[in-house]
């Protein structure tokens, strides 16, 4: 490591020295302040790698320390020295813009990973070229405007709750923010909590020793010992069980944590980040939701606009996703017909960019030349609609038909009787399911017809194109 520089402000001079010997052996020259007025003169007759401040100073806050940072060193990272357990202090002061905090007694090895994480901060940039680095597409004022608190939120380790509707891109957002600061070269780990079984949750996030349960065969690293060094994202939060909330609390707060049948922590360095599309607050009071962890993981905030709010970003979008789906099937690019695109910009997109992606899909199998009509797009009537519209392939039965176990009828086009498909769908598997009937109506035509994929498409009552991009999404050509 290249030598660097560290401004250490506290008035306890014990303090001040271990901070040095801490980070000597890393390759960093301390220069030390006691006060507030001195790290103020330090800060304009050199420049620094790092600032660590006490809160306490004799003439002022280390709080304020910070926000002279903010304002006149930018690029500097700031964090700060909290008493333990001061869960508010340190929230302050990441709002202010500090980097990270620490709290009292030192955990050394904490101390030197928030070191080394700032250090990287403006060493490393994301090295991944440029063509194959994720994006928010839109030059909307809204979308402007969330580029720039991602670039300026990744230079911090703060904890930030991405909210926004479903479809909003609140995992891409969080990707772009891990991208964008100084744990790039470390994993992104991203966590669906909604989608994980409440009895397995504590050992997916935390791990598991060998003899902990019935099947633990072997030790067993969990999803924070995944994400070392790196970024978690914890998508759709508001679903954790209350058990688990208490425990990722524990988790954050002591940055270590306790794989079930363990009898010691596990020291962790890793920065949260969490999504979701609830209304946290109105869960905390509720009851649903600890304010304690409420107040931990929103530190700072970052809202996702709508579809609906830039639709004058819908042109780029749907350029971007047409040449993505051309380049996955190797068809030609279609193009959108004037009253096609201003039907997409008068359509409220409950499901946002997900569902505009699923609805370009569509219209991209069934338009029949290289243009794709209104028509094609098959959006539901009216503005009212609170769900994605399926999309027009086989008839799907309803779950209560799946409950009662009633016969499932594909359209009579299909030869349903020679169609083989499970006596009782998997419901936890509804993609698979309805795959396999695609697949098995499709082999049926190209039976039919001796695999004459124009006479195949006519008995399917689907266009040519749409039977190509079929059989290469199902692998099948």
């Amino acid at each position: 490591m290249d030598a660097c520089n560290a401004l250490i402000v506290d008035d306890e001079a014990d303090i001040r020295e271990l901070i040095e010997m801490t980070l000597l052996p890393m390759g960093v020259t301390c220069h030390a302040a006691e006060t507030l007025g001195e790290a103020r003169a330090l800060l304009k007759r050199r420049t620094f790698n790092f600032c660590i401040t006490d809160l306490r100073l004799p003439d002022g806050s280390g709080l304020d320390l910070v926000a002279h940072i903010q304002k006149h060193h930018p690029s500097l990272p700031a964090a700060v020295i909290t008493a333990h357990g001061n869960v508010e202090t340190a929230v302050e002061a990441l709002k202010l813009g500090a980097f990270d905090f620490v709290s009292k007694p030192f955990e050394l090895t904490a101390l030197r990973n928030m070191v080394a994480t700032a250090l990287r901060l403006n060493r490393n940039g994301d090295r991944r070229p440029a063509e194959n680095r994720p994006t928010l597409l839109g030059q909307s004022n809204a979308m402007a405007e969330v580029r720039g608190l991602i670039a300026k939120l990744a230079r911090s380790q703060a904890p930030i709750i991405i909210k926004g509707e479903s479809g909003t891109g609140k995992e891409l957002a969080a990707r772009l923010i891990h991208l964008s600061g100084p744990r790039v070269e470390r994993p992104f780990v991203p966590v669906n909590c909604g989608a994980i079984p409440e009895h397995l949750m504590e050992s997916e996030l935390f791990g598991y020793k060998k003899g902990s349960f019935t099947g633990a065969m072997q030790d067993k690293a969990g999803l924070f010992q995944a994400a070392q060094g790196g970024t978690l994202f914890l998508d759709e939060v508001g679903e954790l069980p209350a058990h688990m909330q208490v425990k990722l609390l524990r988790a954050i707060q002591e940055r270590a944590v306790r794989p079930v049948g363990a009898q010691a922590e596990i020291p962790i360095d890793v920065r949260i980040l969490s999504a979701t599309h609830k209304d946290l607050a109105a869960l905390v009071r509720n009851g649903l939701f600890r304010q304690d962890l409420f107040y931990r993981l929103n530190v700072i905030e970052l809202r996702l606009p709508s579809l609906r709010e830039h639709p004058e970003d819908i042109p780029e979008l749907v350029d971007a996703i047409l040449e993505r789906l051309t380049r996955q099937t190797g068809l030609a690019q279609p193009r959108l017909s004037p009253t096609a695109l201003a039907a997409l910009q008068d359509y409220p997109f409950p499901g946002n960019i997900r569902e505009l992606e699923n609805i370009l899909e569509r219209a991209f199998t069934l338009c029949e030349d290289a243009v794709i009509q209104r028509e094609d797009l098959l959006l539901p009537a009216g503005a009212s609609i609170s769900l994605p519209s399926p999309a027009p392939s086989i008839a799907v039965p309803s779950f209560q038909e799946m409950a009662d176990d009633e016969p499932f009828s594909p359209p009579a086009e299909m030869e349903p009787k020679t169609i083989p498909y499970p006596p009782t769908p998997v419901v936890n598997d509804l993609e698979g399911y309805l795959e396999g009937l695609e697949k098995a109506a499709i082999l049926r035509a190209l039976e039919a017809t001796r695999y004459n994929k124009t006479a195949a498409a006519e008995k399917l009552g689907i266009s040519f194109r749409a039977l190509r991009y079929r059989l290469k999404k199902l692998k099948l050509d």
